[in-house]
């Protein structure tokens, strides 16, 4: 049974939702689902863009034979070659025999390594390039690593409809609201929409920056990504988000404390720090232990703070692994201009206080507070004072 919805004058949606995969990419944690997202013009020509992953084709195929009916697909736009969303070419060149495939150079590269033949029949678009399909024309416009080398966004000229690709796309199955103004998004998707845009794009921030500024000239009026809900209003709550995201500004003031801690002693220093922020004032506090947190909500948590306290038992002469991957992974995203306290625990060698600079040092625009907090084993009554000196030297970077 087909399952569609209208975005607007014989525009369709026609993807699916996929409540069963437990790891996006088999890495990040959905315990919210996804959806795919793939949408149809009904014009002089017929307009598929992009296709769904391979949980959802059946559902797939079987919506675009009910809004296409006995019409034929003309045109099929790849934005996106991942298999999250290309996975199904193949079928649709099977009940659609005919249809011409646009996408760019790239495009028909990938599409041949993944191994869809399109024995010639495609057309090679580039930046700025333009198709009508009667009523509606269709402008390309090249979003290289967003966040794959050969992504672009397809722009409806007539009605004003962004086709985003993996831009302004988010974690969280849609259960039958498409758009932003059916759901409460800051309740609801807000927190998966940062932790897809952090872990999955937030590498290619310049390249986002791109992408937006080409945007901004642009008369918008719907943003049609491929996860998530379809944006008909509030247009300037998401591109700022994604402003803001791209440039790795921090949404707000705050501070997240990452520790790991075998027996408990480290976790106890973490949170002497957390009450000495509160009573100094600053409430806006989440605390994580690494070893049971998945880094992906970390680094999305990272991204929206201002500050970063780092508190780690030191582990085979080392960073304690999860503090370890954690940073890595903030490097690997290109994370910056963030202040970071740190906070060391070691019985016999605490090396995590060397270490743990040394990577920082790394990143770009890193301000690394200098009231380092040393615990030997536990914390103790000499440590109080080191405590509330980091406490306060937090506060203060905040002015």
């Amino acid at each position: 049974m087909y399952n569609v919805r209208e975005v607007t004058k014989d525009l369709y949606w026609v993807g699916g939702n996929d409540r069963r995969l437990t790891l996006f990419e088999n890495i990040h944690p959905i315990p919210e689902g996804i959806s795919y997202n793939s949408y149809l013009l009904l014009d002089e020509k017929t307009v598929l863009l992009d296709t769904v992953d391979w949980s959802v084709c059946n559902k797939f195929i079987e919506n675009v034979k009910y809004v296409l009916g006995d019409r034929p697909l003309d045109y099929m736009i790849i934005n996106h070659m991942e298999p999250d969303h290309a996975a199904c070419i193949g079928e649709v060149i099977f009940h659609y025999p005919d249809v011409k495939i646009i996408g760019n150079k790239k495009t028909f590269t990938f599409m041949e390594q993944f191994g869809f033949k399109v024995n010639g029949n495609y057309i090679e678009v580039k930046d700025g390039d333009t198709i009508s399909s009667g009523g509606h024309e269709f402008l390309f416009i090249s979003a290289p690593m967003v966040h794959w080398p050969e992504t672009m966004a397809t722009f409806d000229t007539t009605n004003g409809v962004l086709f985003s690709a993996d831009a302004f796309g988010t974690f969280g199955s849609l259960d039958g609201r498409l758009f932003n103004d059916e759901v409460d998004f800051e309740r609801e998707f807000l927190v998966p929409a940062r932790r897809y845009y952090t872990n999955i794009v937030g590498k290619y921030g310049p390249q986002v920056q791109t992408l937006l500024k080409k945007a901004s000239e642009l008369d918008i009026k719907y943003i049609c990504p491929l996860h998530g809900p379809v944006w008909r209003t509030n247009l300037d709550y998401i591109i700022d988000k994604y402003e803001k995201w791209s440039s790795y500004e921090p949404e707000e003031k705050g501070v997240i404390i990452v520790y790991g801690s075998m027996y408990g002693n480290t976790e106890a220093a973490a949170e002497d720090l957390a009450r000495r922020l509160v009573e100094k004032g600053m409430t806006n506090i989440v605390m994580y232990d690494a070893s049971k947190t998945h880094v992906s909500y970390l680094i999305a948590d990272t991204f929206k703070l201002s500050h970063i306290v780092l508190a780690s038992s030191t582990y085979n002469l080392n960073i304690y692994p999860p503090v370890r991957e954690y940073l890595l992974t903030m490097k690997e995203l290109n994370l910056q201009k963030r202040t970071v306290g740190i906070i060391v625990n070691g019985t016999w060698a605490p090396r995590a206080g060397q270490l743990i600079p040394e990577l920082l040092a790394e990143m770009k625009d890193m301000n690394v507070l200098e009231n380092k907090v040393l615990i030997k084993s536990s914390m103790k009554e000499e440590n109080i004072d080191e405590m509330d000196a980091l406490a306060e030297s937090i506060i203060e970077s905040m002015k």
